[in-house]
C-alpha cells in the first residue's frame, strides 16, 4: 500500500513539475569561502516575494506586512475548568467568544411563530468550543492562562484560526477521531474540548513533540477524563496509518507539517528555510500528500476528512488535496468528495480575512486589522 501511494506521489509531482532538473543539466554549487550566509528568516522573505507576490497579485504586500507585525490571539475556554467563571473573566477584558457569537448570529429568524430548524451554519461546527479573541483592530493582548481552581489551566492561548479546522470537521457525539500530525496540542486539546470523542488517537512522529503535546494534555485535561476519552498518544509514521488502521474513523484532522510562513519569517529556530533543510523543504508537498493520503485512507467510508497547513502557498494547499483525491482513486478506486466550506466562511467572516479565491478548502490570510493566519483548511468526505 505504502509503495501504491509512493509511486503514485511521484508520478504526480512530476506532472507537477515539482521534480529535481534532469541529470544533465544538473551542476555542484560551488560556495565561496566569503560567501555571505544569509539568515533563514531571510532567505524565507525571499522566497514568499519571488511566490506569493504572483499568488496573490495586489494582495501580497499587505499579506507581507501583516505577517512581518505582530500575530493576534485567542483564548481558547478549557471546558474542563470553571469555564463559566473563565468566561466572565474573559468578556471583562473586553473580549467575545467569537466562535458562539458566530452561530448565534448565523441562525435563522423564526417564522410565523414556529420554532426554526437547526441551520446548517450551526450543525456543520463542532460544539461545546469557547474561544475568546478581542475586536478587530484591537492589539490587546490576553494575559497568560494560570492555573485553575479545579487544578487544570483556565484557558490556551493560540492562533484563533487554528480552531477553524476542528469547528470545520463537526464532530458529533460518539465519534471515533484520529489526529495524524497532533504537536504541540492546541487542536487535540481543541478536539477534546468538543466532548464528542468516544476514542481519541493523537499521533506525531517526532517524539519531541510527543513530550509537548503530553505536557498540554496534562496541564489541561484530568486523569479520569483522559482515560473515559480513550486518548491514545503515539509517535508512529503517519504516512503507514492508512495500512495499519483502516477504514476505523469517524473524522480524521491532518494538519501536516509546512513552512509554517509566519514562524519562518520571525524565528531562527527549527526554520525550515535553513539551508541544512532545503531537500526537506522541496519535497514537503510529498510528504503532505503521503499523510493526506493515509488519513483518508484511515476514514470509514462516508467519514469526514479536514486537511491543513499554516501556510499560504498553493503547492502545499489546493495542489495537495486535488493531487491526493486523484491518487486514491486511480490507485485505490477510492472517491472523495470535497466539502463546500462557502457557509462557514462566512459564518466567520466578522473576525478573519478570507482569501476569496481558493479553487479548493478556505484559507485565513492574515491582515493587519485581524492579524490571524495563515491557516488554510479543506473539508473532505470519504464516499467509498
Amino acid at each position: 500500500m505504502a509503495a501504491l501511494v509512493g509511486k503514485g506521489v511521484r508520478d504526480m509531482l512530476k506532472r507537477a513539475d515539482f521534480m529535481t532538473v534532469p541529470r544533465r543539466q544538473r551542476h555542484k554549487k560551488k560556495w565561496a569561502a566569503t560567501e555571505p550566509k544569509f539568515p533563514a528568516t531571510r532567505l524565507a522573505l525571499q522566497n514568499f516575494d519571488m511566490t506569493y507576490s504572483v499568488q496573490f497579485g495586489d494582495l501580497w504586500p499587505s499579506i507581507r506586512v501583516s505577517l512581518l507585525s505582530e500575530q493576534k490571539y485567542g483564548a481558547l475556554v478549557n471546558n474542563f475548568a470553571a469555564w463559566d467563571r473563565v468566561s466572565a473573566e474573559l468578556e471583562q477584558l473586553s473580549a467575545r467568544d467569537f466562535v458562539n457569537e458566530a452561530i448565534f448570529h448565523g441562525e435563522p429568524e423564526p417564522e410565523n411563530g414556529q420554532t426554526a430548524a437547526p441551520p446548517s451554519a450551526s450543525w456543520a461546527c463542532s460544539p461545546n468550543l469557547r474561544c475568546f479573541t478581542f475586536a478587530r483592530g484591537d492589539v490587546s493582548r490576553f494575559p497568560p492562562a494560570r492555573l485553575g481552581s479545579l487544578g487544570v489551566m483556565d484557558y490556551y492561548l493560540m492562533d484563533a484560526a487554528s480552531l477553524l479546522p476542528v469547528l470545520a470537521l463537526s464532530l458529533q457525539p460518539g465519534d471515533t477521531v484520529l489526529d495524524l500530525c497532533a504537536a504541540p496540542g492546541g487542536k487535540t486539546l481543541a478536539l477534546l474540548q468538543t466532548g464528542c470523542c468516544r476514542n481519541l488517537a493523537a499521533n506525531d512522529l517526532s517524539t519531541s513533540r510527543v513530550g509537548r503535546l503530553q505536557k498540554v494534555l496534562h496541564s489541561y485535561v484530568p486523569q479520569d477524563v483522559r482515560d473515559r476519552n480513550r486518548v491514545r498518544v503515539t509517535s508512529s509514521d503517519g504516512r503507514k496509518w492508512g495500512e495499519l488502521e483502516g477504514d476505523i474513523y469517524d473524522r480524521v484532522l491532518v494538519d501536516v507539517p509546512c513552512t509554517t510562513d509566519r514562524h519562518s519569517l520571525r524565528e531562527e529556530e527549527n526554520n525550515i528555510f535553513q539551508h541544512s533543510r532545503k531537500k526537506e523543504r522541496q519535497m514537503l508537498p510529498v510528504l503532505q500528500v503521503q499523510l493526506l493520503a493515509a488519513g483518508l485512507l484511515a476514514t470509514k467510508p462516508g467519514g469526514h476528512v479536514v486537511y491543513s497547513t499554516c501556510s499560504l502557498s498553493h503547492l502545499q494547499n489546493e495542489y495537495v488535496v486535488q493531487g491526493t483525491i486523484e491518487l486514491l482513486a486511480n490507485q485505490y478506486g477510492i472517491k472523495v468528495h470535497v466539502e463546500d466550506l462557502t457557509h462557514f466562511r462566512k459564518l466567520f467572516m466578522d473576525t478573519f480575512a478570507f482569501f476569496p479565491s481558493c479553487q479548493v478548502g478556505e484559507l485565513v490570510i492574515p491582515n493587519l486589522m485581524a492579524n490571524f493566519g495563515p491557516m488554510y483548511f479543506c473539508k473532505m468526505c470519504r464516499m467509498t
